[in-house]
């Protein structure tokens, strides 16, 4: 929720800090600069003082940057408030990943997984409809000052249940991080081409959904479609639930078939290019149809992203999963604020050519979103041309460490139907 709680409040961002849409991108693009550049010292920290300390630290600064944008003046101290919420969630996500390593294994850790990461797309629902309607109600200020007393609760809630201990039956497992220097413990995990496979899994298919529901996606729908708030609110909760049916089908998928998660990944990368291109290339108004499609297939991303959280576990030992989660971490947040800095720049150019004033209704018109989201297309297809790349050599180190060779996926069908026909 407080990661997504600014994307209710594009229009409102502009009006209460007479911003442009680029300075407004900066205010997001903060947020996920701080949080994609602590992602390797939060994992390096992790496999030295084990996840409860790093998520009550996270609370606690997510409380302290919710409420500085609550009272912010300025577009300053607002930015202040971003650069603290995206450190806290810095140190949330993966440090309750290497909490779920510490006690689950084996074909029950990929289920788990997604299942975290649905409840936590729950937190996107709370800022759609409850979280906008308060904005709009109650005022910026109260709205904010909510968010951060909800970040407040879950700091006591960690308090009072989260530990760190690993279950008597895995304590055996050699856990030398503190042994070992940081630069040889990255060096390490950044050296495995699965680590790289997982970190261009993330880039590809967690950047468009980061983009669409951080900041562009309810202007997009409200003003640009010409939904209003109330509709954009409702399509930015079915991706939601879009992710809450596809999360755990892809943790039971990836459990079942694990040498074919990469095609997982490529797939949805595939419809997430035809939904966007149905939407951006219609003639004129798309149909309402073509959003709906759109919001679901953009919500199959986020689990479609924690794929790259399994290739991390499953080519690093325990001892270095939290660098290589930090690592994996990264790469959707680097593409996402690449993206969403661009689409503000393309916005204002847009704008400004024009002749327009800024005004919400000229800067976010649908013709001006249909160019800007081409974005997408250049640094989501710039992450496929490394992820085929990290694919080909982590499939050959597996071949020659293991002598485990996946044949294409064509192949491994046409066997599967021969088979299955001779019988």
């Amino acid at each position: 929720m407080q990661r997504s709680s600014l994307g209710i409040a594009g229009v409102d961002s502009i009006e209460r800090f007479d911003v442009s849409a680029a300075v407004l991108s900066t205010l997001a693009v903060v947020q996920l600069v701080v949080y994609a550049g602590l992602q390797i010292p939060v994992g390096l920290a992790l496999d030295r003082v084990g996840p409860r300390f790093l998520i009550t630290l996270g609370a606690t600064l997510m409380v302290l940057g919710q409420a500085s944008l609550a009272l912010a003046p300025g577009i300053g101290v607002a930015i202040v408030g971003r650069v603290l919420v995206g450190a806290g969630d810095a140190m949330t996500f993966i440090s309750i990943l290497r909490l779920l390593s510490n006690w689950f294994s084996g074909r029950s850790l990929p289920l788990v997984s997604q299942l975290l990461g649905t409840i936590g797309t729950l937190g996107q629902v709370l800022s759609a409809i409850p979280l906008s309607a308060l904005l709009h109600q109650a005022g910026w200020s109260t709205t904010y000052l909510v968010a951060s007393g909800a970040s407040l609760l879950g700091l006591l809630g960690v308090l009072a249940f989260v530990r760190n201990g690993i279950p008597p039956s895995t304590r055996s497992i050699d856990l030398p991080g503190h042994r070992v220097s940081i630069v040889a413990q990255l060096r390490s995990s950044l050296s495995r081409p699965g680590t790289r496979l997982g970190f261009w899994s993330h880039f590809v298919t967690q950047s468009s959904g980061t983009v669409f529901t951080l900041l562009w996606g309810f202007p997009f729908l409200s003003v640009g479609l010409g939904y209003g708030p109330a509709v954009a609110s409702v399509l930015l909760t079915v991706i939601v639930a879009s992710a809450m049916v596809t999360g755990p089908v892809l943790g039971m998928l990836s459990a079942r078939f694990p040498s074919r998660r990469s095609n997982a990944v490529i797939g949805i990368v595939c419809a997430l290019a035809v939904s966007w291109g149905l939407v951006l290339g219609w003639p004129g108004q798309p149909p309402f149809w073509c959003a709906v499609l759109l919001v679901v297939v953009i919500g199959a991303g986020g689990p479609g992203s924690l794929i790259g959280f399994d290739f991390a576990r499953t080519f690093n030992p325990l001892r270095s999963l939290g660098s290589a989660t930090g690592i994996v971490n990264v790469g959707g947040f680097l593409a996402a604020f690449s993206m969403m800095f661009l689409i503000g720049i393309v916005l204002d150019l847009l704008d400004s050519a024009r002749g327009g004033t800024g005004n919400p209704a000229e800067l976010y018109s649908l013709d001006s979103f249909r160019i800007a989201f081409l974005v997408q297309y250049l640094v989501v297809g710039t992450g496929m041309i490394f992820l085929f790349r990290s694919r080909r050599q982590t499939r050959k180190r597996m071949h020659e460490q293991e002598g485990i060779q996946v044949a294409p996926l064509w192949v491994a069908l046409t066997r599967a139907i021969k088979h299955n026909t001779g019988r």
